[in-house]
């Protein structure tokens, strides 16, 4: 067997063709030029790196910064300012405005008791507003199927019916309901009973309209925000075995204020305004005050100014508190809170107060 092999092979050897001489050569000269290309790639790459490392290194600490120009964003600033500065000069030459008849009401005391009722009843009826917003938002978001419907229900009908006719309706509550009564239902025992008319005033008709009408607004304002959160991650705290208390008022509630705060108060400054609705109601707020004032002096436009800006004033305010109690509920979803306007301004100066102070010496 093994000398068979051995005779296959020895024939296989000797019917293989041999190579060339020509072939041979040709092939050694190939490989000695490509090993002469690569020797001298590597001396070039090597002396471009002796002379980049030879060479210093670039100062550009004499280059001049250049602004980027923005010449529309002049224009646009010129003309804004332009227009700014007309109107402070109407207001300002125009003696139509009677501004000394507006320094002269801004603080009276009418006027003043006037704006103390305003607060009360935005107050009062947007706590009342928001706590039943929260317990319709709740039986909302419920799995019984009739505290869904009622919170539905009380939110349709108080969304579809204007402020006005609210307030008409509750402050003549009494032509419906003579007496208003507290007992066991369906029999004739009463433990408490009151005339609708003494029980229902012009005040009690007013927190009553502007609270049902808050509620109905703030319950779907809540929802949203509660429904905002990732379920996910009330099911991995449920997972963990946080109880729900914690998980709704550590994990929810938090996360939920980012949605729910911006439209709350854009209802609180809408309900500060609402409050002058209640003027039909001969109820002695800040704008039936005002009224009454210039339906005695005949100076119409200075009272609405005087309203104008103690409404001006009190919606400021609140916005200032939106700023810093939304910013607080940001930790959560920023790494850095934002600057304050009074960070703003001082990084703002200090800025340029530097940079005046470089030009000055650069001068000299």
């Amino acid at each position: 067997m093994s000398s068979a092999a051995t005779t296959v092979a020895q024939s296989a050897q000797q019917s293989a063709p041999e190579p060339a001489p020509g072939a041979f050569l040709e092939h050694s000269a190939a490989a000695e030029g490509r090993t002469a290309d690569a020797a001298h790639s590597a001396a070039a790459h090597s002396a471009a790196a002796h002379s980049a490392a030879a060479l210093p290194a670039a100062d550009y600490s004499g280059y001049k910064l250049v602004p980027a120009r923005q010449p529309w964003r002049w224009v646009g600033t010129v003309l804004v300012a332009l227009g700014v500065v007309a109107v402070a000069w109407s207001l300002a030459t125009n003696p139509r405005w009677e501004w000394g008849v507006v320094a002269q009401w801004f603080t009276a005391q009418s006027v003043v008791n006037g704006l103390v009722e305003t607060l009360k009843l935005t107050a009062i009826s947007g706590a009342l507003g928001f706590v039943l917003g929260f317990i319709l938002a709740l039986m909302r978001l419920s799995a019984s199927p009739l505290l869904v419907s009622v919170s539905w229900t009380f939110s349709w009908i108080f969304r579809s019916t204007p402020l006005l006719v609210q307030m008409l309706l509750w402050y003549n509550l009494g032509y419906l309901y003579e007496k208003i009564s507290l007992g066991l239902p369906f029999t004739d025992i009463r433990f408490f009973e009151v005339q609708t008319t003494t029980l229902i005033s012009q005040f009690a008709a007013a927190v009553l309209g502007l609270t049902l009408n808050q509620a109905a607004y703030s319950a779907e304002i809540i929802r949203g925000g509660i429904l905002s959160v990732d379920q996910g991650q009330l099911e991995a705290a449920a997972a963990l075995g946080i109880p729900a208390w914690r998980r709704s008022t550590r994990i929810v509630l938090p996360q939920a204020m980012r949605a729910i705060l911006p439209t709350a108060f854009n209802e609180i400054i809408g309900l500060v305004k609402g409050t002058s609705i209640v003027y039909v109601l001969a109820y002695s707020e800040l704008f039936y005050t005002v009224q009454v004032i210039y339906n005695r002096t005949q100076q119409v436009l200075p009272l609405l100014l005087v309203a104008t800006l103690w409404y001006v004033a009190i919606t400021s305010v609140l916005s200032v508190f939106q700023y810093y109690i939304e910013r607080h509920y940001s930790k959560g979803a920023v790494r850095n809170l934002p600057l304050t306007p009074l960070q703003k301004a001082r990084k703002f100066f200090s800025t340029h107060a530097a940079v005046n102070l470089d030009r000055a010496k650069d001068a000299r």
